[in-house]
């Protein structure tokens, strides 16, 4: 994952013109120069491009249009600037999740991968962890977007919609429905920024993680005292000699996720002995 200088955060552009192209209810843009193959859609298949393969940090309105082969300035006559471009790239990717099969079992000693079979609920809410791990991987400038003000598209709508459909008529509140989702995703983005930094420091660095505890941990054992951590060392070790490093993350995703699923059955189930 590309070291960005700065964060970029969705809703930053002007909120009628972004609702306006997110929603493709704006009016054409005139043909200039005889260029009838540029649009909305062009420009932000394009952007994804850039950002998926050179970061967030490089993307720029005159990156984008370089990669079309078009002047800057033709792109801002389909999109107002770089913070309404921000929003519909999420907009559109966000649709990826949609697809059937979407989101690959990262696995890991431990997990609960199990989940990906169970019936009901469980087994749609476990697929829809996957799916956002999945994205995040295959964009990872999406981490690097602050969304706390998302961009409110169609494709952003859908997701919420039919990810909240995984959990209706479980016994749940409107409110507890949003927050379980919430705790769900946010699990999913926040192990899935640990491997990708790992990723990105592995590929920074040449050297592995597993490479660099082995490198690390003769030094500190003559230095440490085990006794005096008694625990750290003997979970750090343990730790260790299953993962081959101190933090994995496909097994914290996993184990994670099972137990947030099992917090959430434990809720229904007191909702259905009240």
């Amino acid at each position: 994952m590309a070291k960005d200088a700065t964060k970029d955060h969705s809703g930053g552009g002007d909120p009628t013109r972004s609702l306006m192209l997110l929603w493709r209810k704006q009016n054409q843009a005139p043909v200039r120069n005889g260029r009838r193959d540029l649009s909305v859609d062009r420009i932000v298949g394009a952007a994804i491009e850039v950002a998926d393969t050179e970061g967030l940090i490089a993307l720029s309105m005159r990156r984008v249009a370089d990669k079309l082969n078009v002047g800057t300035m033709s792109l801002y006559t389909y999109v107002p600037g770089k913070a309404e471009l921000i929003d519909l790239m999420l907009d559109t990717v966000y649709a990826e999740t949609a697809k059937s099969g979407d989101g690959a079992e990262p696995g890991g000693a431990g997990s609960g991968a199990g989940d990906a079979a169970a019936p009901g609920w469980r087994g749609e809410l476990h697929r829809v962890a996957h799916a956002n791990w999945a994205l995040y991987h295959r964009h990872p400038w999406m981490l690097r977007v602050g969304v706390s003000r998302p961009p409110l598209g169609p494709n952003v709508m859908a997701k919420y919609d039919r990810e909240l459909g995984t959990i209706a008529d479980i016994g749940l509140t409107e409110v507890e429905m949003d927050t379980v989702l919430n705790l769900v995703i946010g699990h999913a983005e926040t192990t899935a920024r640990r491997a990708l930094e790992a990723t990105a420091t592995e590929s920074d660095t040449g050297v592995s993680d597993e490479q660099w505890w082995q490198a690390h941990s003769p030094v500190l054992n003559t230095l440490m005292d085990a006794s005096q951590y008694p625990r750290a060392a003997a979970v750090g070790a343990a730790v260790g000699a299953v993962h081959g490093t101190a933090y994995d993350s496909s097994h914290n995703f996993e184990f994670g996720l099972a137990r947030i699923l099992d917090g959430v059955e434990a809720l229904v189930a007191s909702r259905k002995s009240e």
